[in-house]
């Protein structure tokens, strides 16, 4: 996956096992990974005091290494032990023991002329919330004011699931090795970690063929866009269908098929009541209309498999109509998006729309809930299972590809795959943004891609062409026409 993998805490600690039996001692990988963090300083910061605080585990360990070499290059260090020096253990001791100068205790008070500050006092794997005295050290650190350097993960941040137990860490730099954790993307971690340097530090690459990760941070090294042949023609670039809502709420549909459109689908319809057909006529040129009054209307238009794709659900209306033109489009053989009002419609019958999902046998669903649309429809609480397990257990429980949207969208497959997207600039935050996510998923869907490849391509594309704006002020409206350039580059 190029280094796109993720591993959690517990994976990680199986790659190092891997790596031990592979002939790498626990001790080399902590002398590599302390040296890394050394280096990385050194690059970033000129010559100055540095206060490295150690916890008592193996994360503590790499932070006497990493004092160790920074002394060694000439630089100030102090270092302070936040516990007993006898729970040290193995490999850790064995590197502070390597440490000649003074130890401290760690302690809120003692940060003053500190220029940089280390953080190695706990690791990726936490097991409990952060309190009592090590907490009031972690908002000290945060309050002091030189720059924080990580180790692995900011102190209090959850490896897997990103969350801030308790307290945690505001780091400048964090130091991580082999492979990114999820809790480096996922949101509140990701914020906690600021830049975040990757080192290879001896653990064979091999050992991910016996791990086998699940997770990936999203990237055009996951999936290929489809590239029109020389043969090609409209209709093999399939015929994407975006569904609208009454006169009062064509703008979401809109969006949508244009998207669709610049995301390469060959044809795109929108199919819609016959007074908000006279709306869209007056903006649409290339995209075709269709009558549709009702979902027998939508069964007749999609009788036609040339139409190979659906987009359903922005500005569609909450209600019995829009399950009934949502089930309509599930019963069809096009691959579907259900987005916004198709996915509340179900609400009170949750069970009803799975059921039917689960029946496509193979044939492309993506659903595309924000947080709220996914807390009706589904029940799992984020807070509890975490971002990717929510969207893993929706993922099962719908047969479906769930994208979990946010500043940290997570895409989830039913044989448990997930990605997590993490180029999405803070300017996609703005109404109609959604609705061109759909369109593109729909118009990459409908040349052919697999459904969580498609879902997976939608959220990068569409937080690449919001970073090809990159300025205040941008809108909806702006961004299909932004996804062309974005197309040419992963073309080159």
């Amino acid at each position: 996956m190029d280094l796109l993998e993720l591993l959690t805490p517990e994976e990680m600690g199986r790659a190092d096992g891997l790596a031990v039996r592979a002939g790498t001692s626990i001790a080399t990988l902590m002398e590599h990974a302390g040296v890394a963090v050394a280096e990385a300083i050194a690059e970033r910061y000129g010559q100055r005091r540095v206060l490295v605080l150690c916890g008592t585990g193996n994360n503590g360990g790499d932070g006497f290494v990493a004092a160790r070499h920074l002394a060694s290059r000439g630089w100030k260090v102090r270092l302070a032990l936040f516990g007993d020096r006898a729970a040290l253990k193995g490999d850790a001791a064995n590197a502070a023991a390597q440490w000649t100068g003074t130890v401290e205790a760690a302690n809120a008070g003692m940060l003053g002329d500190a220029e940089v500050i280390v953080d190695a006092l706990l690791g990726a794997g936490l097991s409990r919330n952060v309190e009592g005295e090590m907490a009031a050290l972690v908002e000290a650190v945060n309050a002091a004011g030189p720059p924080v350097v990580s180790i692995d993960v900011p102190s209090g941040i959850d490896g897997t699931t990103g969350a801030a137990r308790g307290v945690a860490i505001r780091a400048a730099l964090t130091v991580t090795f082999f492979r990114k954790k999820p809790g480096h993307l996922l949101l509140p971690g990701r914020e906690h970690c600021g830049e975040v340097v990757l080192h290879d530090i001896g653990i064979p690459a091999s050992v991910l063929e016996e791990i086998g990760p699940m997770t990936a941070e999203n990237g055009p090294a996951l999936w290929k866009v489809p590239v029109r042949t020389k043969a090609g023609h409209k209709y093999s670039a399939g015929h994407c269908v975006s569904v609208s809502g009454d006169h009062f709420h064509t703008g979401a549909s809109r969006l949508a098929a244009q998207a669709a459109l610049r995301a390469g689908a060959g044809l795109v319809t929108i199919a819609a009541p016959s007074e908000a057909l006279y709306i869209h006529a007056v903006h649409v040129t290339a995209i075709m209309l269709a009558l549709m009054r009702d979902a027998p209307d939508l069964v007749e238009i999609l009788s036609d498999e040339r139409k190979n794709a659906v987009v359903i659900g922005p500005g569609l209306g909450v209600g019995r109509p829009s399950r009934q033109m949502a089930t309509a489009a599930l019963q069809s053989q096009a691959a579907i998006v259900l987005d916004a009002d198709a996915l509340t419609s179900f609400e009170e019958e949750p069970d009803a729309l799975f059921a039917t999902t689960r029946r496509r046998k193979g044939r492309p669903v993506v659903m595309t809930p924000h947080t709220g649309e996914f807390a009706k429809i589904f029940g799992f609480s984020i807070d509890e299972l975490g971002k990717l397990g929510a969207a893993r257990a929706a993922a099962d429980r719908a047969a479906a590809v769930i994208l979990l949207k946010g500043a940290d969208t997570v895409i989830a497959a039913p044989d448990g795959r997930v990605a997590i997207n993490a180029n999405a600039p803070s300017i996609l935050a703005t109404a109609g943004s959604g609705d061109v996510l759909a369109g593109l998923v729909g118009g990459l869907l409908a040349q052919g891609m697999d459904a969580f490849d498609a879902a997976c391509a939608g959220a990068w594309i569409h937080g690449a062409a919001a970073s090809a704006y990159g300025k205040p002020g941008m809108t909806a409206e702006d961004l299909p026409g932004l996804v062309p350039s974005v197309l040419a580059t992963l073309a080159a």
